[in-house]
C-alpha cells in the first residue's frame, strides 16, 4: 500500500483572517488557531513580527496582503522558511481608494466638507452662507489632465484603466514591469522614459512601489523640485516611500496642492494641504475575502505538496505528484546542491521519478518525486549538507 501521512499541521493566526479563507483548511489534517503552540504555519495581515520569537517548527509564514514589511523575511530566508502574499487580491479595493482620493483633492472636498459642517441658521441662513462660501472651494476637472502612475503592478494597471475611462491622460513608470504586466497594460498609457519625466509632465501622481531600500523616500526633495506647480500626489502604497519633509517643502513651495495618503503621521497632523486616511487601502470585506483565500490556498499547496506560488522569498514551481513519495529542499544558490541530493537518494536506493528545480537571487528550491518511500535517515542527510535550509518529505495525506 503506498504510504500515507497523518500528519496534522498547525496554524496559528496573529490576526483575524476571514472565515471564507480559513474554512478552506480541512479539519481532519489542519486546526488553526490564535494561541497555537509549535505551529507548523503562521497566517498574518497587520501584525508586527519583526520582534516576535518565530518557533522553529514554523515552516511557512502567509500574509493575507500584498506587502511583507511587517514580517522578518531576511530572516526567515535563513531558515528556509517560504514567506507567502496575496498581490493583486486586494487591488481593486487599493484601486478605489485612489479614486477616491482624486476626486477628493481635485475636488476639495475635505475642505468643502468641514466648511459644511461649521455652518450655524436656519435652512435659509445655511443657503446663503454655503453660496457666499462655496468659490473658496472650486476645483479642477479630471478628463484631459494627466495622470503618472509609478509602479504598474496589479493596482497600477487597474489605476490606468479606470483614469483612462474617466478622460484622463496616463503616463507611466515601471523599469522592473513583467512582460505579461506590460501586455496587459492599456495602449493608452504612455511610458515614462525616467522618474523625472513622468513627474515633469504630470498633474497627479500617485505611487504603486514596494518599499525596499532601492524605493525607500523615492520621493524626495530633489524630485519634488521637478514637479509642475500644483502637482496633487497620491501614496496607497507604503509611508516610507515618500520624504514627509520633501512633502511640506514642495506644499510651501506651491510644487504639491494636495498630498494625499493612507498613512497617519504627526508630522502631518491637521495639515489644511494634506489629506490622511487610516490605513484603508485594503480595508473591505470583498479584500480581505480575496487575501486570505488566496494565501490559504497557497499554504496548503506548499504544505503538503511543496509548490510554491507567489512566495516572496522562493522561486515559484509547481509540479503534479506523480509519486505518493515527495521531498521538498531549499537551499543556497550554489554549485552542485542538487548533486549532492540526487548522490543522497542515490545512497539510500531511491529511484528519482521526477524532478523539478528553480532558484530566485540566493535562494534555491528542488522537489523529487521518488518511486518509494523515503526513510528519516536520507531526510536528516540531506538536512546536514551545507547549504540546505530546509529538508522535508511529503507523503500523500491520507484520507
Amino acid at each position: 500500500m503506498p504510504e500515507r501521512a497523518h500528519k496534522i499541521f498547525r496554524i496559528l493566526t496573529l490576526n483575524q483572517i476571514s472565515t471564507l479563507g480559513l474554512k478552506l483548511f480541512d479539519a481532519s489534517h489542519y486546526v488553526v488557531g490564535n494561541d497555537m503552540t509549535e505551529p507548523d504555519a503562521i497566517l498574518v495581515r497587520s501584525h508586527n513580527m519583526l520582534q516576535m520569537d518565530i518557533p522553529p517548527s514554523v515552516k511557512a509564514i502567509g500574509r493575507a496582503g500584498a506587502g511583507t514589511n511587517n514580517v522578518p523575511v531576511k530572516e526567515m530566508n535563513l531558515r528556509g522558511v517560504a514567506v507567502f502574499n496575496a498581490p493583486g487580491a486586494n487591488a481593486n479595493a487599493v484601486k478605489e481608494l485612489v479614486l477616491a482620493g482624486l476626486l477628493m483633492a481635485s475636488r476639495n472636498l475635505v475642505p468643502a466638507i468641514h466648511f459644511a459642517e461649521g455652518l450655524q441658521g436656519d435652512n435659509t441662513t445655511l443657503h446663503n452662507r454655503a453660496e457666499e462660501g462655496k468659490k473658496q472651494f472650486a476645483g479642477i476637472e479630471l478628463p484631459g489632465r494627466t495622470l503618472g502612475i509609478i509602479g504598474l503592478g496589479a493596482v497600477g494597471r487597474l489605476v490606468a484603466v479606470a483614469a483612462i475611462r474617466l478622460g484622463m491622460k496616463v503616463m507611466g513608470y515601471d523599469p522592473n514591469i513583467t512582460v505579461d504586466a506590460a501586455w496587459n497594460l492599456p495602449s493608452e498609457v504612455k511610458r515614462a522614459e525616467s522618474l523625472e519625466d513622468l513627474v515633469r509632465n504630470s498633474e497627479f501622481i500617485t505611487l504603486h512601489v514596494p518599499l525596499l531600500d532601492a524605493t525607500h523616500h523615492l520621493i524626495n526633495h530633489r524630485l519634488v523640485q521637478t514637479m509642475k506647480n500644483g502637482t496633487i500626489l497620491l501614496n496607497f502604497s507604503r509611508d516610507g516611500i515618500v520624504d514627509e519633509n520633501a512633502v511640506l517643502e514642495g506644499i510651501e513651495l506651491g510644487k504639491i496642492r494636495y498630498y494625499v495618503c493612507d498613512f497617519p503621521s504627526q508630522l502631518f497632523q491637521h495639515h489644511p494641504k494634506v489629506i490622511t486616511l487610516p490605513h484603508l487601502g485594503a480595508s473591505t470585506l470583498e479584500a480581505e475575502e480575496n487575501c486570505a483565500v488566496m494565501v490559504v490556498n497557497q499554504m496548503i499547496d506548499y504544505l503538503e505538496n511543496g509548490n510554491i506560488t507567489n512566495a516572496v522569498n522562493f522561486p515559484n514551481i509547481t509540479m503534479e505528484r506523480e509519486s505518493p513519495y515527495r521531498l521538498a529542499v531549499a537551499n543556497a544558490n550554489v554549485p552542485n546542491m542538487v548533486g549532492q541530493i540526487s548522490t543522497s537518494m542515490a545512497n539510500a536506493g531511491l529511484n528519482i521519478h521526477n524532478m523539478g528545480n528553480k532558484s530566485r537571487g540566493e535562494m534555491a528550491y528542488t522537489l523529487v518525486d521518488v518511486d518509494s518511500p523515503v526513510p528519516q535517515t536520507t531526510i536528516d542527510e540531506m538536512a546536514a549538507i551545507r547549504g540546505v535550509l530546509m529538508a522535508r518529505y511529503l507523503p500523500v495525506l491520507a484520507e
